[in-house]
């Protein structure tokens, strides 16, 4: 008798040995790229690998020799924030490999911020003007970095009258959110339960914190569904929304994570193909 065997998901034990292992040799390739000399440590033909011994980078990150080892094994141990840090620090990764590197240990990077948002390059603006669909880019407190003029129409005149936009203060602040948005009460508690995850790791950083401070006192709706603790992922789908002068439009959400702003996310409403083309086309560039 044959059976069949289909090819079963990986348990999340053997996930996260596999991303230990993927952190281990990481941490052995980075350590020996860097230059002993760089720190007055000897440099001479005694060494029989490049770059740092293990016992030096402990030493340098204020660890033990023998937890690092552990580490580079690929060993489940527990690693605080800060040691990543010093890691990162000690071997001068590069902005990508410290995102990697945190990526790998499932841990939150201390200095991701603190506050302090970069402005937008104006090449992502750019973009941004030269996309033929409305389109907008919001950083991690969901504030709008960029819009074009697609967008502008299609929002009636937001988010330029806005001194300070921020896409989550439009819905639960501005009544003419509620008049746009079709399906308002249902739209917007998805839309919270989305920031929750979008912020997870942001929720006590200074931007971030104000965005939500602000609606949790001014916005009893917001704080409603705040409470409830929902949390999804920000997919696509099909946006509604009952414009002023062309009634009701449907658009298809995408949204890409920006890989050089990874704080950030670029959101296109691309025209619906269910819906009268020469109805939506009033919103393309």
């Amino acid at each position: 008798m044959r059976t069949e065997t289909t090819g079963a998901q990986p348990s999340a034990e053997q996930a996260a040995s596999v991303r230990r292992k993927a952190l281990g040799d990481f941490l052995r390739q980075a350590r020996g790229r860097v230059q002993p000399e760089s720190f007055g440590l000897p440099s001479g033909v005694r060494r029989r690998t490049p770059g740092l011994r293990r016992e030096e980078l402990a030493q340098l990150c204020g660890i033990s020799v023998t937890w690092y080892t552990w580490i580079e094994q690929g060993r489940d141990v527990s690693v605080s924030a800060a040691v990543w840090a010093r890691l990162a620090s000690v071997l001068s990764l590069a902005r990508a490999e410290r995102h990697y590197l945190f990526e790998l240990a499932e841990c939150a990077d201390p200095e991701h911020g603190h506050g302090n948002v970069t402005p937008l390059p104006s090449y992502l603006a750019d973009c941004v003007h030269s996309v033929t669909a409305p389109a907008y880019i919001l950083d991690r407190g969901w504030n709008v970095l960029a819009r074009n003029e697609p967008l502008l129409r299609l929002f009636d005149g937001w988010p330029d009258r806005d001194d300070s936009p921020n896409l989550l203060r439009y819905i639960f602040s501005d009544p003419a959110a509620r008049d746009l948005v079709v399906d308002w009460e249902q739209r917007a508690s998805r839309v919270v339960a989305e920031f929750r995850a979008d912020a997870a790791t942001h929720v006590d950083e200074p931007d971030v914190r104000a965005v939500l401070d602000g609606l949790l006192q001014t916005s009893p709706v917001f704080a409603h569904w705040w409470t409830r603790h929902a949390v999804v992922d920000r997919e696509g789908g099909l946006r509604e929304f009952n414009h002023p002068v062309h009634g009701i439009l449907g658009y298809q959400q995408i949204t890409f994570r920006l890989a050089t702003r990874p704080d950030c996310k670029l959101v296109m409403l691309l025209e619906n193909q269910f819906r009268p083309s020469e109805v939506n086309s009033a919103f393309i560039a």
